[in-house]
């Protein structure tokens, strides 16, 4: 019996183990590799946002960088206050407006991707940042890698809520409308997305020529109603983004989707906002 033959054991570390008085040879077995992760270029416009920006450029950067392969942008419109300070201490690539006309948004989110490198790109507001950064990135590399039940998509809008600490019932009842409506417009192929988190392949929103620099408000509607024609606009529930709820706490809902209503309905039918600005609510 000890010149009997044993079959070869197959582990993932290959050692000599003794089995009574026989040796049995163990070799490893190749991982699969898996796909390079995409870079992931976060491009956020920003100004006069010393308040807010630190705080989620931390949250951004925090980490996640050395797990996720991505860059952070941020694109400032002319800020006077401390923006561009805190943006230098965090973003890889801080782009800065110096000419003294104001900046649009639109102009700001296109600054930011002219300078990106990545081949996805996630477009946040200062205000902005998604609720958990694990289950943000690992849905957009399944999704760039072809693992995903979403494959077939072009770009996504997202699931939009109030900053947790400080939702109140009102923000509950409008976020759970306005994200039924945001949905229900997409599974219809129009195209629809806020601008709190828009992700986009970058050789889309290049080919679609970016965001509509003539339009001052409604822009982020505008860069998915043109991608809904040549491609598949998902909303998606699981991606959640969490935003400061204070221009509706200064305005008032009811004011804000009646201007909302206006400047998507004027962009739908003549590819211009009502609004010549868009003021910054600090």
């Amino acid at each position: 019996m000890e010149n009997q033959l044993l079959p070869v054991a197959l582990l993932d570390n290959p050692k000599i183990h003794r089995n009574g008085k026989h040796k049995v040879q163990q070799f490893g077995i190749p991982k699969k590799k898996e796909p390079p992760k995409p870079l992931i270029s976060i491009v956020i416009p920003a100004y006069q946002e010393e308040k807010l920006i630190e705080k989620n450029l931390i949250y951004l950067t925090e980490n996640h960088k050395s797990k996720y392969n991505y860059e952070l942008i941020v694109s400032d419109g002319g800020s006077t206050d401390r923006t561009v300070e805190i943006s230098m201490k965090y973003a890889d690539i801080t782009v800065m407006h110096n000419s003294n006309d104001r900046q649009n948004i639109s102009q700001g989110r296109n600054r930011g991707a002219e300078r990106a490198n990545g081949d996805i790109f996630v477009f946040l507001n200062a205000d902005s940042i998604p609720a958990d950064l694990d289950t943000f990135f690992d849905f957009i590399i399944k999704w760039h890698s072809g693992d995903s039940e979403y494959s077939d998509a072009a770009a996504f809008a997202c699931c939009v809520r109030s900053m947790p600490d400080e939702e109140i019932f009102k923000d509950k009842v409008f976020y759970f409308i306005h994200n039924s409506y945001v949905r229900l417009l997409n599974s219809f192929g129009l195209g629809m997305g806020r601008g709190e988190c828009q992700i986009v392949r970058k050789d889309l929103f290049n080919r679609i020529g970016g965001y509509n620099e003539t339009i001052f408000a409604g822009e982020d509607f505008d860069l998915y109603r043109r991608i809904s024609k040549i491609g598949r606009v998902h909303y998606v529930k699981e991606l959640k983004i969490c935003e400061s709820p204070r221009r509706f706490r200064k305005y008032g809902y009811l004011k804000i989707i009646i201007s909302w209503t206006l400047n998507a309905l004027s962009v739908w039918l003549y590819g211009r906002s009502v609004a010549k600005e868009w003021e910054p609510v600090r």
